[in-house]
């Protein structure tokens, strides 16, 4: 029984044909199908981050001028003075009571600013002034570039600035 077991399992073994000794691998048909996949997939990837860098500059920018109302609200409070920030809107700039710096917006982001009557200039200048008790004279700073927006809402009772996406 042993010997005709050992003889059918023989038999079901593959003969050596041409092909059996042949090793197996990619054509150069398939290596080229996989390149042109992965670097479909590279430049996808390429162009969104791309496409991130003026989101990117715009919350950038954003952010420097939340961090600049911050601190001059923080300065009125620990002052017992008023202090103000005050946007240049056709140069793109802005400034800091306070502080000699001025401060650069990149010109590709549009600056809209909405203030007190009494806050804006005929010049083209709009400020947003933070009283000794930390309220403020209150607003909306909004920032765009293409389809990106980012608005800036500050409470005039409370002086608290708040920064999100439009």
């Amino acid at each position: 029984m042993m010997a005709e077991r050992r003889q059918v399992q023989e038999l079901k073994t593959p003969s050596c044909s041409p092909f059996a000794s042949r090793q197996r691998g990619f054509t150069l048909l398939e290596l080229t199908v996989v390149l042109f996949v992965v670097v479909l997939g590279f430049s996808v990837i390429g162009l969104n981050l791309a496409s991130g860098n003026d989101s990117t500059e715009i919350k950038a920018a954003a952010r420097d001028i939340v961090s600049a109302l911050r601190f001059a609200r923080g300065h009125a409070l620990m002052t017992r003075q008023e202090a103000t920030l005050t946007l240049d809107l056709t140069g793109n700039n802005y400034t800091v009571s306070g502080r000699d710096k001025l401060y650069q917006i990149p010109e590709a982001i549009d600056l809209t600013v909405v203030t007190a009557q009494t806050e804006l200039s005929g010049e083209g200048e709009a400020s947003i002034r933070f009283f000794a008790d930390g309220s403020s004279t209150g607003g909306r700073i909004t920032l765009e570039r293409g389809k990106a927006a980012w608005k800036i809402d500050i409470n005039w009772l409370t002086g608290q600035i708040e920064l999100e996406s439009k």
